[in-house]
This record gives structure tokens, C-alpha cells and sequence, in this order.
């Protein structure tokens, strides 16, 4: 989720549950990308005020996850992944903090998208142009603009280089009183009776309050909270073994300083403090050491 959920005292806890699941918005990628799965008039309303022109979309899926071909690359799960009439692939992606947003993401992303575009012999000219849309929660570039459209430019002309590849970025935080501003609000807000796009509080009114769709939500909540309860868990484990090889070793250091200690008194007939100076022992560490040779 986008929103980092706090797991501790929460599984198996249907009370929590509940409230996590009143507390969601369209900036928790989850809900969102449920409610726009399949749901096209929410992805044409989305795309319209976002792109400035209407669009009829084809196809529309959440949580579709895209396969790297090299061994070992790394994967991407898009939260909305929508196709138009022209063939031309939409990435919609929620995200609530700057990492998720971070700009050679959004470079991967439109990779991506483009490398499944051709078959093998089609001509490079037939790439249909495709689009990264990043809702981010915060405003990414800290302009005040409800948009930020990043294009291709050559440097020495400043003329726009035109290869179909378009980034957008929405300032999630713009409250402006127009339909990009109204649209984000609707992303902010919990509750499905106070948007204002029927279109979105339909969906998300199924997903939080008609059975079915509510079911589906706590369950995946539930779920989370598990992972996280689990993450948690095994992170404890590791800190736990950590802390122990840290104090064995302490222990192994403090146990061969001790026999250094009493060699040099043996073999050098010095005393107790001359042994403890020659080796630069103080503090804490000089005082147990002594009480070890002390007993």
C-alpha cells in the first residue's frame, strides 16, 4: 500500500481492520487500483482532465504486473495499466512518498511500457506513443502547478524531440477550484458521499461499503497486516542473532585480553595495573577485566 499501515496490534483484530479500511483513499495504490480495474468511464474521466482531451480507452487493468525479460531484472507491477483506441499504452501510478515518485522510476516505467509495444520485424516508426502518469500525494517539483509535463528536448535547439514517450506528473496536494483540483480531492477523501465525480464514488462506495467489495478490501488489508506482522517478526529474529554474535564476540575479546593480562604478569612479573597500561585497557573494560583476575 501506499500508505504505510502501523501492524503492530492489529492482526487478527476485525475492529481494526474495519477502520483501516474506513481510513483509505485513492492515494492507497490497493484501492485504487481496484477501483479503476476494469472501470472504464473512471479511467476516461481520470484521463480526460489529466491529458486535456477525451479518450476512449479500450482496456483497463489494476495491479498488472510486467515481466523483465533479462534473467534476474527487476519487474514492475503497474497500478493502472490502460490502452486506448490507437494502441497507445497509459501507465497510472498512485504514490504517497518522494522514493516512489523518483524520476528514474518513472525512466523505468516508460522503458518498460515501450519494450512490449513491437513484434519482432514490426518498423520502429510504428511504437505508438505512451505515456507515465505519476499521482503523487506531494507536490514533486514544489511549483504550486496542478501538472507537470515532462517531454524530450534537443539541447541545442530547444525544439521538442517528438518520440511519442510523455512522463506526467500530478501535484496530488493542488486544491485548486477547477476539475484537476476537484479530482484530487476526490483522491484525498474517505469518504465515496463527499466526491465529486460519481464515477469514482460509485467504485470506491462498492469497495468500502456493499459487501462484496468490502470483503475484498479487508481481506487484503488483513493481509498486509500479516506481511508486516511477519517482517516484523523476522527483523526482530535477525536483530536478536545479531545482538548475540555481537555479544560473543565481546565476550571472545574480553576473554583473550584477560589471558594477555595475566601472561604478562606471569611472564613479565608485572603487576596487575602495569599489565592493564601496557595494553591501553581503561574504563568499564579494565574494571571487569579485574574482577576476573581478582576472583
Amino acid at each position: 500500500m501506499t500508505e504505510k499501515l502501523n501492524s503492530s496490534n492489529l492482526r487478527q483484530n476485525p475492529r481494526n481492520v474495519n477502520e483501516l479500511v474506513n481510513e483509505l483513499t485513492l492515494f492507497d495504490d490497493d484501492l485504487m487500483s481496484r477501483v479503476f480495474d476494469k472501470n472504464i468511464k473512471a479511467t476516461e474521466l481520470l484521463l480526460r482532465i489529466i491529458l486535456g482531451k477525451k479518450v476512449k480507452v479500450i482496456s483497463v487493468t489494476g495491479q498488472n504486473e510486467m515481466k523483465n525479460h533479462q534473467v534476474g531484472g527487476r519487474n514492475i507491477t503497474l497500478d493502472v495499466d490502460a490502452m486506448d483506441e490507437n494502441g497507445e499504452e497509459i501507465d497510472i501510478e498512485v504514490q504517497g512518498n518522494s522514493e516512489g515518485a523518483h524520476v528514474r522510476r518513472a525512466r523505468y516505467h516508460s522503458s518498460m511500457v515501450d519494450s512490449r509495444m513491437l513484434k519482432e520485424g514490426q518498423a520502429f516508426r510504428e511504437l505508438k506513443d505512451s505515456y507515465v502518469i505519476f499521482i503523487y500525494k506531494h507536490d514533486k517539483f514544489r511549483k504550486g502547478l496542478p501538472l507537470y509535463h515532462v517531454e524530450r528536448y534537443v539541447g541545442e535547439t530547444n525544439e521538442q524531440f517528438r518520440d511519442g514517450s510523455h512522463i506526467i506528473y500530478v501535484n496530488g496536494n493542488y486544491k485548486g477550484n477547477d476539475e484537476i483540483g476537484q479530482l484530487m480531492q476526490d483522491f484525498r477523501e474517505k469518504n465515496p458521499e463527499c466526491m465529486h465525480y460519481t464515477e469514482l464514488a460509485e467504485s470506491v462506495k462498492h469497495f468500502k461499503e456493499k459487501a462484496g467489495g468490502r470483503e475484498e478490501m479487508s481481506e487484503i488489508v488483513e493481509r498486509y497486516i500479516n506481511e508486516r506482522v511477519e517482517e516484523r517478526v523476522k527483523e526482530c529474529v535477525e536483530e536478536r542473532v545479531k545482538e548475540c554474535v555481537e555479544e560473543r564476540v565481546k565476550e571472545r575479546v574480553e576473554k583473550e585480553k584477560t589471558i594477555s593480562v595475566q601472561n604478562l604478569m606471569n611472564n613479565m612479573k608485572w603487576t596487575l595495573d602495569q599489565a592493564l597500561d601496557a595494553l591501553g585497557i581503561k574504563g568499564k573494560e579494565r574494571t571487569l577485566i579485574t574482577q576476573q583476575l581478582q576472583k
